[in-house]
């Protein structure tokens, strides 16, 4: 039976660290897959830690997919005559931008990833009580941060900081420049580390430690209206972008009690959603908004993949699907004598291992660079077993585990995350769940209800198998263990 009309459409976006989406979906948080427009881009990395991403480039590829999503509403004569009544989007958290009086980017976009401001970090846990400012914000003081990138910044470029008039996070700028929208969200100001959590709004102390004003910060908001520059979206009600965490539980079919998500794309991360009020988050990990009511409770690791991608770049393996599922036998990748440290960008969750690289251990002459891959793919996943191990002793042990993201492209990376974490893990039926989280968050705030998402497939873990994973990844515990503290005398 055909799919009625849709009574009216909503716009989502999904601003990535790699990419950006759009598409539209009607009341019930189906899309419309006509209307989906993608562009793909690149984090730029340098030799000292630098992770930047060019501002124009990120508002260019969202302006194109914005004008394709709606190029495709446009020469639809089903779907010309439906109304767009909200627009909203999932954004990529931590990410930091520096604008002038004018508000034009006077600094590149700071990614997550960038870790040039570590030295700076390492300071505020000198003079600040981490653990206090965790409990209070739900971050650590870390390089991934805002107050670490603002004290850099002040320390390594004072003409830059000087020029700076406003503080924003790229979504809060691309919406200004393409809608006409000011306005902070709770859930993107609280990725920042300047959100009080239980006050719900900046944190004053903190804002004083990294030289800055509050009204150099968002105004936060729930909705803000649009101006006119969207001729098609003159009548829409704007919502300022979440996290691309928060969407992700939202769009994965993770939004329940009891049902944690696993994300895997570029970096990885493990969540819960809870209420807004929820005991302490364990230290290790973040809390951060969804809105005013909930949280999400989780942990990221900064290596998933965008460290398969140096494997197969570096190692000159054939990129094929076929070929790389092969590689990742899970039979072999339980027994691979390799240890590995996947830190080849700066990690975060659960230990913060700042000032620990990358490392390999075991290399023979008779190791392969498919062993390397397989061992350095399970030993991300190790990590994130460790998050979900953290997450679980907090909460209690979780009736699901939902995987979401590009891993959905491989069964053998999902076969072996199932061994690696010694669980069964459930397969979300939604390909871009942090889009389809956009939606369903903006549909909420409109008072719909959004038709649940239909089960996905369940990978079943190998117990044989888990055992073997666990000997390794205590292993590679102990070896991160070891040269933290070699490293630090």
């Amino acid at each position: 039976m055909p799919r009625r009309p849709p009574e009216f459409l909503v716009l989502a976006l999904d601003i990535g660290s790699s990419s950006t989406r759009s598409a539209l979906f009607d009341e019930k948080g189906r899309v419309v897959a006509s209307t989906s427009a993608c562009r793909e881009y690149s984090v730029r990395y340098t030799a000292d830690g630098g992770a930047e991403l060019s501002p124009l480039l990120l508002r260019g590829a969202t302006a194109t997919c914005l004008r394709e999503t709606l190029k495709a509403r446009r020469d639809s004569r089903s779907l010309r005559r439906i109304p767009v009544v909200a627009t909203g989007a999932s954004a990529f958290w931590h990410s930091l931008l520096g604008v002038d009086g004018k508000g034009r980017p006077i600094t590149p976009v700071f990614t997550w990833a960038d870790s040039r401001c570590a030295r700076d970090a390492a300071q505020l846990r000198v003079e600040l009580d981490e653990r206090i400012v965790h409990a209070r914000t739900g971050c650590m003081l870390r390089a991934s941060f805002w107050p670490a990138k603002l004290r850099w910044l002040r320390r390594t470029q004072r003409s830059v900081t000087k020029r700076a008039v406003r503080w924003v996070s790229p979504a809060e700028w691309i919406f200004a420049e393409l809608f006409g929208v000011s306005g902070c969200s709770h859930s993107m100001a609280s990725a920042t580390g300047l959100y009080h959590l239980r006050a719900k709004r900046w944190d004053p102390v903190l804002c004083e430690a990294c030289g800055i004003e509050l009204d150099q910060l968002g105004e936060l908001t729930d909705a803000a209206p649009g101006g006119p520059a969207q001729l098609q979206l003159r009548d829409t009600k704007f919502f300022p972008a979440i996290g691309d965490g928060a969407a992700g539980n939202l769009g994965c079919g993770a939004d329940r009690a009891g049902r944690i998500a696993v994300n895997i794309g570029t970096s990885a991360a493990v969540r819960m959603m809870e209420t807004s009020g929820a005991r302490p988050a364990p230290f290790g990990l973040f809390r951060y908004a969804i809105d005013r009511e909930r949280t999400v409770l989780g942990g990221a690791v900064s290596n998933a993949g965008n460290l398969r991608q140096w494997c197969l770049r570096e190692l000159r393996l054939n990129e094929s699907a076929a070929s790389t599922e092969r590689m990742l036998s899970r039979t072999a990748a339980a027994t691979d004598e390799l240890t590995v440290l996947p830190f080849w960008v700066n990690e975060r969750a659960p230990t913060w291992p700042e000032n620990l690289r990358g490392a390999v251990i075991g290399l023979t002459q008779a190791s392969s660079a498919a062993q390397l891959l397989r061992s350095a793919t399970s030993a991300v996943y190790y990590r994130l077993g460790e998050i979900l191990d953290l997450i679980e002793s907090a909460a209690g042990r979780s009736k699901e585990v939902i995987v979401s993201g590009g891993i959905l492209h491989s069964a053998a990376s999902l076969r072996l995350l199932a061994d690696a974490m010694g669980r069964d893990l459930r397969v979300s039926s939604e390909p871009e769940a942090s889009l389809r989280g956009a939606a369903v968050y903006v549909l909420e705030k409109l008072g719909c209800k959004v038709a649940p998402l239909r089960n996905g497939n369940v990978v079943r873990h190998d117990r044989a198998l888990a055992k073997k994973h666990r000997i390794r990844r205590e292993r590679q515990v102990a070896l991160e263990k070891l040269l933290s503290i070699n490293l630090n005398g």
